[in-house]
């Protein structure tokens, strides 16, 4: 009986088939065929999730790099590592672009040449020249493929002025780690880097190697880009004499060929004795000693034309110091200044918990020090010297404010390292929405502040009514007046001479 009841407990509680399903859990089951309506669902699916991705990825005013990717970046990476990646992206040729074209209000003319907007990329980002083209690469999809070649850089994020740098004439580490502090409470950065550099040979090989195998020369700027300059800043090696100029001359004869501008940095705080050459009797000899060099370059055969040389200053030099950097600027053919370099100095209001490390701070709170040395600097200088402005320009209204107070363009680069990618689309849109509100453009604004705020050389005084020549024949006549009441007066004292010396021999 015992027998029979397991029997029948086997039978109705074991599935039928379980002999089969024990078998199956050591065999690979086959798969069920979908349906073609299940794959096609999966199929869209991931077509459409694959281009949201690229749309999101690749376009730079997407608002995942300014709100998901920057963000994560802060949360689990140092600042430094974190700047290395965004290089290293940016150089690889996969970074996003800008695809939106420059509106018309942003055009603006600068050495006589029409730059397409004015919002520039400063030193100090890519150090190295990696990253200003990126590398080529070739796009492909499915069933469709393109041999056009893409050059995703730094240019390719909208700024109409890259600048690399700065670079050193020998390779040197920069200041040991960590060098680099993010004030995000304060939208603020203290760096002590130090310059670190490849060197100009490494550099020079790179800036080299971006040009085009075949070109005919003067059709473009050597940023390779209409509306664009490609900038070069140079600093000096760590163990080079103080008072040396030599860096800064072989820096000019190293890049001069392959650049529209080179910028002469003298305003890092973190390199010892650098910013005492802002000194009146120092940056004379500098100024002087780059001009001659630059002069002596032949043409570019890029552009047919020499770089153009532009003085960095720090924003912590009183008014006595700016006017003395005005007179040599002016007497020594320097072609334009960028105000300003990061700052020594911590404002009370600083609230981050990195606020008393060393080194330049640089941000929102280098703002105010950076309007009062660009306004003192463009009182002391004429209208035909422009000032770019630097400093805590984070907004469209940051960059008009520099433009109101005579800047004639504007660089970047604490809201870039936090805002990422779309940071200049982003200015740039708030520019234009500024501009359209008050019907006027970048260049009507920049030309009215400059005019108004510019040094101007003192004239002589004009009678009303009366003509430059009527001006120079009345001046004439009034020397020729004093001239013969000195002539009357030397007579007068001869002849009292002579009587005096007649009564004397009497």
């Amino acid at each position: 009986m015992a027998i029979l009841r397991q029997a029948a407990y086997r039978s109705l509680f074991r599935p039928r088939n379980a002999h089969n399903a024990s078998r199956k859990l050591f065999t690979k089951a086959t798969p069920a065929p979908r349906s073609p309506v299940v794959i096609g669902i999966y199929a869209t699916a991931l077509v459409l999730s694959t281009g949201l991705f690229a749309v999101y990825y690749f376009d730079a005013r997407s608002a995942l790099h300014r709100y998901v990717i920057m963000p994560v970046l802060r949360q689990t990476l140092d600042a430094e590592t974190s700047h290395k990646i965004a290089v290293k992206v940016l150089r690889s040729g996969l970074g996003p672009k800008d695809p939106v074209s420059d509106d018309g209000k942003l055009m603006f003319e600068l050495w006589g040449r029409r730059i397409s907007n004015p919002v520039g990329l400063a030193a100090g980002f890519d150090k190295d020249g990696e990253a200003i083209d990126g590398r080529v690469f070739f796009f492909c999809l499915q069933l469709q493929y393109s041999t056009d070649v893409e050059r995703t850089g730094l240019f390719d994020l909208g700024f109409s002025w890259v600048e690399i740098g700065s670079i050193t004439p020998k390779p040197q580490s920069g200041n040991p780690q960590p060098r680099v502090f993010r004030l995000p409470e304060d939208n603020a950065i203290i760096n002590r880097y130090g310059f670190p550099s490849q060197g100009h040979a490494s550099v020079l090989s790179r800036v080299r190697a971006r040009l085009p195998t075949f070109f005919a020369g003067d059709q473009s700027n050597a940023s390779l880009r209409d509306g664009s300059l490609l900038a070069v800043n140079l600093g000096k090696n760590k163990e080079s004499p103080a008072d040396s100029i030599e860096d800064f001359v072989a820096g000019v004869r190293t890049f001069g060929p392959y650049s529209d501008v080179l910028v002469v940095n003298v305003s890092s705080p973190n390199t010892p004795g650098l910013r005492g050459l802002q000194n009146k009797a120092s940056l004379e000899s500098l100024l002087a000693g780059v001009t001659q060099a630059r002069d002596s370059l032949p043409p570019s055969y890029l552009t047919s034309q020499r770089p153009r040389l532009v003085l960095k200053i720090a924003p912590d030099l009183v008014r006595s110091q700016i006017e003395d950097i005005a007179d040599v600027v002016k007497s020594t053919g320097i072609d334009g200044v960028i105000v300003s370099n990061t700052t020594i100095q911590r404002p009370l209001h600083l609230i981050s918990a990195s606020r008393a490390e060393t080194g330049g701070l640089s941000g929102s709170p280098i703002k105010p020090y950076t309007l009062v040395a660009l306004k003192t600097l463009r009182a002391n200088l004429p209208s035909h010297i422009p000032i770019i402005g630097c400093g805590g320009i984070f907004s469209g209204e940051d960059a008009l404010e520099y433009a109101r107070a005579g800047a004639t363009m504007v660089q970047v680069y604490t809201s870039f390292g936090y805002d990422g990618v779309g940071t200049c689309r982003r200015i740039k849109d708030q520019i234009v929405e500024t501009l359209q509100k008050e019907g006027t453009t970048w260049a009507e604004i920049t030309k009215k502040a400059v005019n108004e705020f510019s040094y101007k050389e003192e004239s002589p005084k004009v009678k009303p009514g009366q003509s430059t020549v009527d001006q120079l024949i009345e001046e004439a006549e009034h020397l020729n007046k004093l001239l013969d009441e000195l002539g009357s007066k030397m007579n007068s004292g001869n002849d009292h001479t002579a009587a005096a010396a007649s009564q004397s021999l009497l």
